[in-house]
This record gives structure tokens, sequence and C-alpha cells, in this order.
């Protein structure tokens, strides 16, 4: 959150605040909810490996999660997938690791052009 902070981005810690085991279901959905409601908004997702957060949220329409374990796969989720959501796994990648994956994913935008059509094969009902 600091660190989100620090770039002047507006971010809201939806928890978990302590260490104690809950359902990473109930957060995934907190966020989506909440990302669903403002157009554009984007948001970061962080459990164990990450999977799961990123299996829940994808069941939702207009939400296109994506589990990043480095530099390259986030700027790919930006560039070509147009995610909204970050998924991170906390017993995966350290800290450091973590801040550069969020910049990397924060930084780049959506390349658009034969991106866009692929993504409208997936919206697609």
């Amino acid at each position: 959150m600091e660190k989100l902070l620090g770039l002047g981005l507006a971010a809201k810690d939806l928890g978990c605040y302590d260490e104690n085991p809950v359902d990473y279901p109930d957060f995934a959905i907190k966020l989506v909810e909440e990302l669903l409601q403002i157009e554009g908004t984007r948001g970061i997702l962080v459990c164990g490996t990450g999977i799961g957060m990123a299996m829940t949220a994808n069941r939702y329409p207009g939400i296109r999660a994506a589990l990043c374990h480095d530099s390259y796969t986030a700027r790919q989720a930006r560039a070509h997938n147009n995610s909204n959501i970050l998924c991170l796994g906390g017993r995966i990648i350290g800290t450091a690791l973590a801040e550069d994956i969020t910049h990397t994913w924060l930084q780049t935008a959506f390349d658009g052009g034969r991106h866009q059509r692929r993504l409208d094969k997936i919206t697609r009902p």
C-alpha cells in the first residue's frame, strides 16, 4: 500500500489485516465487485500462490485477472491481455519482486490492435 500511495495512486486495502487463515474467494469477490462499479479501475489480489485468486476473479464477466511471477508476464498481461487484476503469490515471490511486477503492470498500457480482436473473442456471450 505504501508503494502504491507513494506513486500517487489512489488505493484501497480490502483486507485481510492479519495472518489468520481466511477464505481467499471472499476477498477476490470483494475486489471484483468494487472494480466492476468503476470503469477503468484495476486491482491487485494476493494469496499464497495467486492461483485461487485468479480462478475466482476470472469467473466474472469483464474481469481479466492475470497471475504474474515476473516483470515479463506482468508486461504481457497488460500489453496483450489488458488485464485489470494482477494476482500475486505471496508464498512464491519476495517483496522486491512483487514491487517490480506491480510497478511494471501499473506502468504498461494495453497495445490494442490485434490484441483487442482476441479479447473480443473471449468476452463474447
